[in-house]
């Protein structure tokens, strides 16, 4: 790869992920992309020359497309500083942030320019933003004008979403948000838990009365939120896009009973795509404590057989994506109505994983216990992602695509301390966990991630004709 170009930076690594494929290589950056892959001792004139240790690799960066930031409104859950810190710290060069949770809600596009006034001087990874669809703005032309700003998707709830400030769709609002995104092919990504399944789980006598019945107890909290409840959504998810053509994309898939709905919906040819989390992918219901509320999600973290199903749905490609969910909030609000500053009720707890640090090194993890190889694990959480939302030059290592890159030590065991985190509040469900891989750098458009980087892209969508 000699060149008598001047380039910005050069990694050199025995093992590099590009193009999907294993290689020894030089990558190198001018301008925030990748403009050449070499020979990994090919002459290169650049300012910066780094060269891997053998115990690590050079990846894509990760592209979570499933984060909540909450900032402006709830910057003390979290906030565009800490969670994009947070985020570099554990190879994610991309977040695209969830609409709700801050306030306003991204629902307009004034509220969208408030998002974007808040995160462009703090981040430092890329950023991207999610509308949102609720009943207010149904028919109302905001949905159009979102998409025009650039925004990525919209989200909806199918079910109460926990803040007063985004009501969730009815069925019949279901079909409607998506045959109006479906004129300019606009892509709706659902909460999936019915409400009546709800209502009736919570109506419904314990199938076992000698267990407590709500509060602390982690049994019940399951119970209150059944598959069926999962399995409805989806169904009707599923009917409104035979009604209308339109695109869904099902978000935290929790629930193993709905993968044949699922499967089924693909094979019609209907515009479906799926996510997991890597809370449901690490762990199990039988190993959460009553009180530990820093498990509590919705929909739930399910037992183990239907952890493995999730797993096998991965791999044979029933479930396409992976992506954090990081939903933080105070620790206050974490252990909401306990005995004491570390157990909470699950009746009143907020319900949200803090993850965006952990999440990449989760999934690898879990799929190294289970042979799965590591590319597979990028597939899920770089290139698919990027390809969900829409981003081509994201998620990959390739002559023309943006020089988000990872150096990571895949084999380097790591205890996980809660303290040591970068996102805002010091609670995690992954707190004192084993995991595997070390993040050793983090690159985002050839510059080293890190509190002193100049502030990274606010990003649209690559067809809206408005610049990043």
């Amino acid at each position: 790869m000699a060149d008598a170009v001047h380039h910005d930076l050069v990694v050199r690594a025995r093992r590099a992920l590009v193009d999907g494929a294993w290689r020894e290589a030089s990558v190198a950056v001018r301008d925030g992309r990748v403009v050449a892959v070499g020979g990994l001792t090919d002459q290169v004139d650049a300012s910066v020359d780094v060269t891997l240790p053998d115990d690590q690799v050079l990846l894509p960066g990760v592209v979570d497309s499933h984060v909540h930031v909450n900032e402006p409104g709830r910057t003390e859950w979290e906030g565009f500083a800490t969670a994009t810190r947070a985020a570099a710290a554990g190879g994610v060069t991309t977040i695209v942030d969830m609409p709700l949770n801050s306030i306003p809600p991204t629902t307009t596009v004034d509220a969208l320019e408030q998002k974007r006034a808040a995160a462009g001087p703090q981040s430092v990874v890329d950023v991207g933003f999610w509308g949102g669809a609720i009943p207010a703005n149904l028919g109302t032309g905001d949905l159009r004008a979102l998409h025009e700003a650039g925004v990525f998707g919209f989200k909806a709830f199918l079910s109460p979403s926990g803040v007063d400030e985004f009501p969730h769709l009815s069925t019949e609002q279901l079909h409607q948000a998506m045959a109006e995104l479906a004129v300019f092919d606009g892509l709706l990504i659902v909460h999936a838990e019915d409400p009546e399944g709800l209502d009736a789980a919570a109506a419904s006598p314990t199938e076992a009365p000698e267990l407590p019945s709500g509060g602390a107890a982690y049994d019940a909290f399951v119970r209150s939120r059944p598959d069926v409840v999962e399995r409805t959504a989806i169904e009707h998810v599923v009917d409104a896009l035979r009604a209308t053509g339109g695109r869904a994309h099902v978000l935290h898939l929790s629930s193993a009973t709905a993968l044949d709905t699922i499967r089924a919906a693909k094979a019609e040819g209907l515009r479906l795509t799926v996510e997991t989390c890597p809370h449901y992918l690490t762990f199990d219901a039988e190993h959460i404590g009553d009180g530990a509320t820093q498990f509590k999600c919705c929909p739930p973290i399910r037992g183990e057989a239907n952890r493995e199903l999730l797993w096998q749905a991965l791999v044979d490609g029933t479930i396409d994506v992976v992506a954090s969910d990081h939903s933080p909030s105070t620790r206050e609000l974490k252990f909401a109505g306990g005995p004491d500053a570390a157990h909470g009720d699950f009746d009143v707890a907020w319900g949200g994983i803090s993850g965006l640090e952990l999440s990449f090194r989760a999934v690898w993890t879990g799929a190294r216990q289970r042979g799965i190889p590591l590319e597979a694990v990028v597939g899920w959480m770089s290139r698919g992602t990027a390809a969900l939302v829409g981003l081509p030059t994201k998620g990959r290592i390739s002559v023309g695509a943006d020089a988000d890159l990872v150096a990571f030590a895949p084999e380097t065991p790591v205890t996980i301390d809660v303290d040591d985190l970068s996102h805002r509040n010091p609670v995690t469900a992954y707190d004192d966990a084993r995991l595997f891989g070390e993040v050793a750098a983090t690159w985002v458009g050839g510059r080293l991630a890190g509190p002193s980087a100049p502030p990274a892209r606010l990003l649209v969508r690559p067809d809206t004709g408005v610049a990043s």
